[in-house]
């Protein structure tokens, strides 16, 4: 089946201020899922999935499905507090997503049996990542494991200067196969390269800028929706007891256990293309400008659609 594309689009933006998927990023009105939606587009995927949340749909009609008309097929997805593992309750007072993991397990019946890319709404990826993933997807099955992939960016060119981020820290064998994955959740940018804090920053670690992070741009195979069936009832069993109010389950947490597990392998795909993305308000005029610059370049046209 041809490789569908997933965009996780339900996370409100607290850090930014409001809905930063719809919000534009130039003149003609885009915004950095519109450059997405066209990369992928043009490298050969046909339908995108968009995880949402309910109450946002006429929102999302309004500014991208209306928008982009028959250019692709899009379905929406949504991911609901209620959506989750028999057997369990959503504990009282909780109102946070339940993370990047949970997001991907909402669009298991729109994704059905194909192949699968999955993606951050917010994040700009480039025109050759997206032509790389969807090669690997189209010539790439599971086998005596499952056959994963993900567009690898260095850390320092994903950092911001207004604060910190969240970064999926990777570590590669001499073949480019993922061997190891952590989740940092504040990265910040130092006068020496980058730092991580554990402990609400009392104390930082320097990280290298060059290392290898992941920005959620995953390729999959079906074999992943149902791993993660598995990966939710773990993770209501052992993790939101503990944290019930913020407890996440994310998407790196669970290949790094398939990898661990020996039943799965990930093969880290580079791409020359730039990330960035708008985590905070303050970051919109760099990446207004960056798109200004490509469109002048002819990466993309005037009008995308």
């Amino acid at each position: 089946m041809k490789p569908i594309l997933v965009i996780m689009a339900a996370g409100m933006g607290s850090r930014y201020g409001g809905l930063k998927q719809i919000d534009p990023v130039d003149d003609e009105g885009d915004k950095i899922i519109d450059f997405s939606l066209f990369d992928a587009k043009r490298a050969g995927f046909e339908k995108a999935v968009f995880i949402i949340k309910k109450e946002n749909e006429e929102l999302f009609r309004e500014c991208v499905t209306d928008r982009i008309g028959n250019a692709m097929q899009i379905e929406f997805a949504y991911q609901e507090l209620n959506d989750i593992p028999s057997g369990f309750s959503v504990p009282e007072e909780r109102v946070k997503p339940w993370g990047t993991a949970h997001a991907v397990y909402a669009a298991r019946k729109a994704v059905g049996d194909a192949p699968f890319a999955v993606i951050n709404a917010d994040d700009y990826y480039g025109v050759e990542a997206f032509r790389k993933l969807f090669d690997f997807l189209s010539t790439h099955e599971d086998d005596e494991k499952y056959r994963y992939a993900m567009v690898g960016y260095r850390l320092g060119n994903t950092l911001t200067e207004n604060g910190s981020v969240s970064r999926g820290c990777c570590e590669t064998d001499a073949d480019g196969f993922l061997t190891d994955i952590v989740e940092r959740t504040k990265i910040i940018r130092t006068d020496d390269g980058a730092a991580y804090t554990e402990d609400d920053g009392a104390t930082y670690t320097p990280i290298s800028p060059d290392s290898i992070v992941s920005m959620n741009f995953w390729g999959f195979t079906p074999s992943f929706i149902k791993e993660l069936d598995a990966a939710l009832v773990n993770f209501f069993t052992e993790k939101v007891p503990g944290n019930p109010l913020k407890a996440e389950c994310y998407l790196p947490m669970e290949v790094d256990r398939l990898l661990k597990g020996k039943k799965a392998t990930v093969n880290v795909l580079t791409s020359s293309d730039k990330w960035f993305g708008v985590t905070y308000k303050e970051d919109k005029p760099v990446v207004q400008a960056k798109i200004k610059a490509l469109k002048d370049a002819g990466v993309y046209p005037k009008n995308l659609w």
